[in-house]
């Protein structure tokens, strides 16, 4: 604004008498006319316009000022000129300040020549990527075109060979026997339930199951319509992973890296075509982490990811090692909202419904402590069995070091893939570091290595670990190498130089280790290097390869050769085929029941050895009985085995099944 202070209005000069008439005549048909018009434009116009309309009409001095210049009759007069000049002028150099278009315009007040528009405020641009806002970036056409590549890649990979690799293993024969337990006699297993697990997965599988024509054998037998089962979870777990990735490092790169080594990593297939409880908690726990990165946080997305997580832990306990890193995320999504209170609240209250549930069953059925309260784990209880005697069990079971040469890490887990875990492991590390830096910028890093550190942390503690255990651990691996390979690419490609190719490189350099990945024989991802040097397409994919079909033989012998009544010691992979498909074979018990469960122990074989038939021994249950024999409670079965003679045996590679008549 000038300092110079506003001039006096002058004073209208006088006007002949015949303009004034011939105004006054003009003025009055403009009032005619707008009263006339009035209704249908209160009908047509906004109310801002309406209270325009309704403004008194111009004085006459403006319209005496505006008759004067059109006829030009009269002379230059200032007040005139300033009537006409100031809404113009002011219009022309002001037209981005706000105006009230409600108020009526003095179009005679004279303009301030030293008066400036207000200078328009600087915009203030909003990042394009923030995990901890939601801000991230959209999907667009090349990330949908990669979502569904990655989604066709898990269908195949998957998909193929699926009900003849791999070989039926016992955790399967489990769940299956326990969702036909479920849908059949509505109990939550044929045997006395332990809580040895959560029931929740064999829940689902009974679910599954109830709707399909042929229920057990819908899909040939009871695994493999747990494994069809499978193959729709990781499909769906293809597109949360793919998303979750995209949402923690903002790049479609890191995403579709990720869901690459989800898909076709030979670890990834080997377990995750087989029904484990492990491969339904990574879906719940997915959908959690998913239901936590949605744009905006929610009432419903907090609830949901909160039940979502609770239905995961009772699915399978080990997913209590992720819940740190999601009660930071959800902690960095709301701190500094309004409602931080109420869903920060709201969520654990949501995970801890399904605990509660499980907790209220074993509590209503008495089942929750043990008799005496007594945890002494050398005199388990006798009257009933106790979920937290169970749990406690567990946490006390060691079974040495993962790094031995005899452990898993070497035995099993390297031996599939080692690229998968040690730049999984690697890329952890990096992770963390990044994170840690600088936390508010790589939130989406410090989640992500957490994810992985926190379970890997579970496998290493040096409690008892079955090599499935490691499935959990291969999402949260491939979500950091993904993450990592795409910031390296990203700062290593940044210069002026290398701009011009970086969008080129960033996709032809990961595309190009991925063709290495599948064609070299050393990876095992695509073809292999068999025993006899040789190079052929992996097992996984190998149509001759049909190792379940070795166990349907066998099966089809007992059925031609054993008695239904016989008493049978066997693994439980096969003891939905024995005990869901006619001829029924209900005195059919695996090694593990026939040696600890009461009713089966001491009412049907009474601890003697004369008192079975056959035994079915399938690939490593003779280990398997080992391991279990510390207290000598399979002394009597493995006598039997002494004392019986072998009538079938088939081989195949380093896999042997056979079948024993006890004499």
């Amino acid at each position: 604004m000038s300092d110079n202070p506003t001039p006096p209005r002058p004073a209208p000069e006088p006007t002949p008498v015949a303009a004034q008439d011939q105004s006054t005549r003009r003025d009055k048909q403009t009032r005619q006319d707008r009263q006339d018009r009035q209704p249908s434009r209160d009908r047509q116009t906004p109310p801002d316009r309406q209270t325009q309309d309704r403004q008194p009409p111009p004085d006459k001095s403006a319209a005496q000022g505006k008759n004067a210049a059109r006829d030009r009759s009269a002379t230059k007069d200032k007040g005139a000129a300033q009537d006409k000049s100031a809404p113009r002028d002011g219009a022309r150099q002001d037209r981005s300040a706000p105006q009230d278009r409600s108020a009526p315009r003095d179009k005679s007040a004279p303009r301030d020549k030293g008066a400036e528009s207000p200078a328009r405020p600087p915009r203030r641009r909003r990042p394009r990527f923030s995990v901890e806002r939601g801000w991230f970036p959209p999907l667009g056409s090349k990330g949908k075109v990669a979502l569904v590549v990655s989604v066709l890649t898990g269908l195949l990979t998957h998909g193929y060979h699926l009900f003849r690799y791999p070989l039926y293993l016992t955790d399967e024969g489990i769940y299956m026997q326990r969702a036909w337990s479920v849908l059949r006699e509505t109990s939550l297993s044929p045997y006395t339930y332990d809580y040895d697990h959560a029931p929740l997965g064999w829940i689902t599988l009974a679910g599954w199951v109830f709707p399909l024509p042929k229920q057990f054998e819908t899909f040939g037998n009871a695994i493999n319509t747990g494994r069809f089962l499978m193959l729709l979870v990781h499909l769906v777990s293809v597109y949360l992973l793919f998303e979750i990735t995209r949402r923690l490092s903002g790049s479609v790169l890191a995403a579709t890296i990720a869901a690459f080594l989800f898909n076709v990593s030979p670890i990834a297939v080997y377990f995750q075509r087989q029904v484990l409880l492990d491969n339904l908690m990574i879906l719940w726990l997915l959908l959690s982490l998913f239901m936590l990165l949605r744009r905006e946080v929610t009432i419903r997305s907090v609830f949901g990811g909160g039940m979502a997580l609770g239905i995961a832990l009772i699915t399978k306990e080990n997913a209590i090692f992720f819940v740190p890193s999601f009660m930071y995320l959800l902690y960095r999504r709301v701190k500094g909202s309004a409602s931080h209170r109420f869903t920060s609240t709201l969520w654990p209250f949501a995970a801890f419904a399904p605990i509660g549930a499980y907790v209220t069953y074993a509590l209503l059925k008495n089942e929750l402590l043990p008799s005496g309260f007594d945890f002494d784990l050398n005199n388990p209880p006798a009257d009933h069995v106790s979920l937290l005697y169970t749990l406690w069990w567990q946490l006390n079971r060691s079974q040495g070091t993962l790094f031995s040469h005899t452990g898993l890490l070497q035995t099993s887990w390297l031996v599939r893939d080692k690229y998968l875990l040690i730049a999984g492991v690697c890329a952890m590390l990096i992770s963390l570091w990044i994170g840690m830096h600088d936390r508010k910028r790589n939130l989406g890093f410090l989640i992500s290595g957490t994810l992985a550190f926190g379970y890997a942390f579970y496998l290493v503690r040096g409690s008892v670990v079955l090599d499935f255990y490691v499935t959990p651990l291969i999402p949260m691996l491939a979500i950091n190498v993904g993450m990592v390979i795409d910031r390296m690419l990203t700062g290593s490609f940044a210069n002026r130089f290398m701009r011009g190719a970086h969008s080129m490189t960033r996709v032809a350099l990961p595309s190009f280790v991925a063709l290495l990945l599948l064609a070299s024989p050393a990876s095992g991802y695509l073809v292999h290097t068999n025993t006899e040097g040789h190079t052929q397409i992996a097992d996984q994919y190998q149509s001759k390869i049909n190792l379940t079909g070795m166990q349907h033989a066998q099966i089809a012998w007992v059925r031609k050769h054993v008695p239904p009544n016989s008493r049978i010691i066997m693994d439980d992979d096969l003891w939905g085929d024995l005990h869901d498909v006619r001829p029924f074979y209900p005195y059919a018990h695996s090694h593990w029941n026939a040696s600890s469960d009461p009713d089966v122990r001491d009412k049907l074989f009474r601890k003697k050895w004369q008192n079975v038939d056959y035994i079915i021994m399938s690939n490593k249950m003779r280990k398997s009985m080992d391991t279990n024999n510390s207290d000598g409670r399979e002394n009597w079965i493995l006598q039997a085995l002494r004392n019986s003679t072998r009538v079938w045996s088939q081989t195949q590679g380093n896999i042997k099944l056979e079948i024993y008549r006890v004499q």
